[in-house]
């Protein structure tokens, strides 16, 4: 096999071969992975498919068990002052990078540093504000990044200073904008150090080969502090966005894992290969944004009558065939340090008739109808559950005279357009909580975020997001949050439709494969029996 990089720092002469002769005697994972990575640098991916493998090769201070629960990462220990402010981590002392160069605490101030740069333009950095002085860095207001709340004590000891107490910090610790970089490659080879011919690896595989359209590769590094334990060798993580291929491959044996499948598919899994379709309620939203900067929709009440006309009771049952919930609100049941159920919309018990027949009136109240119907565009990343839905949901607003065009595009260049806010009307989104708390969801309708795709801007929506910072006592905090998101969903800033059901395919030849709320295994967890 002829390979587009190999790595040079990352791995030794034994690694090497494996690289160079292929995986004849290795054992394989082939997973299928969705979209093509933007990059393997974690100060510069968002998607889930690029989570898979980043969070493969790196590992933060914290790491996600089996189950999806923040255990000990790179750090063995940490200590909490009493008043939450201050995070002591204390780092195993003998992890080392896939080269041989030790991890140290001063590796996690460069990264945290890095990400809050500006320069850097990381556009998840507002993940991993909590960190004392990180958005007034990341803004410019401070241009001194040792102002940084992260400082390494010594080598192996690093401590963090908060904004304010924040109960979820140890789960966004595993998130990859925590995770740590080469500080030693950093100065030598700047932001190639992420180019496969460069890269290391502090986790349990390290990236050899990457070729676009395809796939990348990685094998296991044997000098991750747990390699005994990690079973799996290799592991080749395949680009595919059309999921009727990807079902097909599995079908035909090529692939191990699914990360996703057609919807209409369920039943043919389900007689064919009971056991393997592994659906389940996990952390996320599929929603809609409105472009705010669109003046047919900056009137609240078109953008209420389009919500309305959606009947969001067949999507989960009858479009995408899996269960997703109806989503009557932005944050999804089950979020920890909040109120279960705070929102929901007044209207949504109301039959769907009815709803349709007020949302008709809506309309007309602002001028759309027969002989001025609204036109809108749909833009949608390419997959056969997204048209479904975009397909279903235009039907739904013909009752209200609204003439809507499809759009669709490969899932790289449509979130590219979605953070410039590049689209004509309406484009689909989906999130999955980076971690379990409610502030993760809510901060994507706060002013200046880049993932506030529709460009949403309320004065009262973002002072409500900046006191549940401050506020310390949990059930408070709960309660301002609660009232932010009532605020937003009344301005309906966005249009939520069905909570997330993770949709993977397991071979039975997979052990150690646990469903959990944040969709994220791990492949070190994982096994693979010979056939």
């Amino acid at each position: 096999m002829q390979l587009k990089h190999v790595a040079k720092g990352g791995l030794l002469a034994g690694l090497m071969a494996l690289a160079m002769t292929g995986s004849a005697f290795a054992v394989t994972l082939h997973m299928h992975n969705g979209g093509e990575p933007a990059s393997l640098d974690p100060h510069k991916v968002s998607g889930t498919w690029e989570n898979r493998i980043v969070g493969d090769y790196l590992e933060g201070l914290t790491t996600e068990a089996a189950n999806g629960d923040a255990i000990a990462g790179a750090a063995e220990s940490w200590d909490i002052s009493e008043d939450g402010l201050v995070y002591t981590f204390h780092l195993r002392q003998d992890a080392v990078w896939s080269d041989g160069t030790p991890v140290t605490a001063h590796d996690f101030v460069t990264a945290f540093q890095r990400l809050m740069n500006p320069e850097t333009a990381a556009s998840y950095a507002y993940l991993q504000y909590t960190i004392k002085n990180a958005e007034a860095i990341n803004s410019g207001e401070i241009e001194d990044l040792n102002e940084l709340g992260a400082v390494a004590l010594d080598d192996y000891t690093l401590e963090v200073t908060l904004e304010n107490p924040a109960p979820f910090l140890l789960q966004a610790l595993t998130h990859y904008t925590a995770y740590p970089v080469p500080s030693h490659l950093l100065e030598e080879h700047g932001d190639a150090w992420a180019d496969t011919a460069n890269i290391v690896a502090n986790g349990p595989y390290v990236p050899v080969e990457w070729l676009p359209g395809s796939h990348l590769r990685s094998v296991k590094n044997d000098s991750y502090h747990d390699a005994d334990n990690v079973q799996i060798e290799e592991v080749i993580y395949y680009s595919l966005d059309d999921l009727s291929a990807a079902l097909n491959r599995y079908r035909a044996g090529e692939f191990d894992i699914l990360t996703d499948f057609p919807a209409d598919q369920i039943t043919l899994l389900d007689s064919q290969h009971p056991g393997e379709a592994h659906v389940a309620p996990f952390l996320g939203l599929h929603y809609y944004v409105f472009n705010l900067n669109n003046p047919d929709l900056a009137d609240v009440n078109v953008r209420k009558a389009l919500s309305m006309a959606i009947n969001r009771e067949i999507i989960g049952p009858d479009i995408f065939g899996t269960g997703e919930l109806a989503a009557y609100s932005w944050v999804p049941p089950g979020t920890a340090n909040y109120i279960d159920g705070a929102f929901t919309y007044d209207w949504a018990e109301t039959p769907y008739g009815e709803r349709v027949a007020e949302a008709q009136a809506l309309m007309a109240e602002a001028g759309f109808g027969p002989d001025n119907p609204l036109s809108v565009e749909i833009r949608y990343n390419t997959s056969d559950n997204h048209q479904r839905l975009a397909v279903a949901i235009a039907a739904m607003w013909e009752q209200l005279g609204v003439q809507t065009e499809l759009f669709n595009s490969e899932v790289v260049v449509h979130y590219d357009a979605l953070q410039a806010n590049d689209f004509h009307s309406i484009g689909r989104a989906g999130w999955v909580m980076d971690y379990n708390d409610p502030i993760n969801m809510l901060e994507l309708l706060r002013t200046g975020i880049d993932y506030n795709y529709g460009r949403y801007d309320n004065d009262e929506y973002n002072a409500l997001i900046a006191a549940s910072a401050t506020e310390t006592d949990i059930d408070a905090r709960a309660a301002i949050l609660a009232e932010a998101e009532a605020l937003a969903m009344e301005d309906y800033a966005a249009l939520p439709l069905a909570f997330y059901v993770s949709r993977n395919v397991v071979s039975p030849r997979i052990s150690g494969f646990e469903d959990n709320a944040s969709d994220i295994h791990r492949t070190r967890w994982l096994t693979k029996s010979e056939d």
